[in-house]
């Protein structure tokens, strides 16, 4: 398979569909290797009424990059089946509502740089052009931002970059591999939220740090919020940084 990335800007049209009268269509759901942020576990456990522990022993496979020693999540590799997303169908994906970040974006890529004096987000993207792929040259009218817009990433973008700019700060404060603890705590605290939930009501987790009562109301109902919290508190528990609430 080869591919070629072309840079393009939002307001780029965007000569691309993928649809079911597409030959190729589900193809590059198959042969994958497909990392998982901790939103995408997120929506996806929501969306099959099933806690994340669960979500992640039966979909998942867990390894620790060699040098960073962060948690890497990715779907599990079963070549009986062609190495396949497991939520691929013949009529396409199951929780399409809810798929992964990644997927929503493709056939672009996104890179950002953050100002460190302002905080703002500037974004870079390029179109992969891959042999397989038979949705390229659609006269559909839309530019690279009405695209975007329509397979709604913009919210997985607001949640995935929080997580990129804590790994930033990893970098940064700890350069090097992550030990054992610290790395168990990572993922756990990201991508294992409803035992992380669990260790803050049941186990005392968070121990003299008192929640104000929003935020805890607020974490109790919305994952999402427990999200920005596992942030909050990794960022204390491994940099000793002080957990603030707005």
């Amino acid at each position: 398979m080869t591919e070629e990335m072309k840079p393009v800007c939002e307001i780029d049209p965007m000569p691309f569909f993928c649809g079911s009268g597409n030959a190729c269509f589900t193809a590059c759901c198959r042969d994958l290797n497909q990392a998982l942020t901790p939103y995408d576990i997120l929506r996806m456990k929501n969306n099959l009424g099933i806690d994340s522990k669960t979500f992640l022993r039966r979909y998942t496979s867990r390894h620790f990059g060699p040098d960073s020693g962060l948690p890497v999540v990715s779907f599990t590799s079963d070549p009986a089946f062609g190495h396949a997303c497991p939520f691929v169908t013949e009529s396409g994906c199951s929780v399409y509502q809810d798929r992964p970040g990644s997927c929503r974006m493709y056939p672009l890529a996104r890179a950002i740089s953050r100002s460190r004096a302002t905080g703002k987000i500037r974004e870079y993207f390029a179109l992969i052009e891959e042999d397989h792929c038979m949705g390229f040259g659609k006269n559909t009218g839309q530019t690279v931002r009405q695209w975007l817009d329509s397979q709604d990433v913009d919210l997985h973008n607001h949640y995935n970059d929080q997580l990129i700019a804590l790994i930033s700060l990893k970098n940064r404060m700890m350069p090097g591999k992550l030990e054992g603890g610290h790395a168990d705590i990572f993922y756990t605290a990201l991508y294992d939220l409803d035992t992380f939930k669990k260790q803050i009501f049941e186990q005392d987790l968070l121990g003299p740090i008192v929640l104000p009562v929003p935020v805890v109301d607020d974490i109790r109902t919305r994952d999402e919020a427990l999200f920005e919290l596992g942030i909050q508190w990794l960022k204390y528990q491994i940099f000793g940084i002080e957990m603030t609430w707005s």
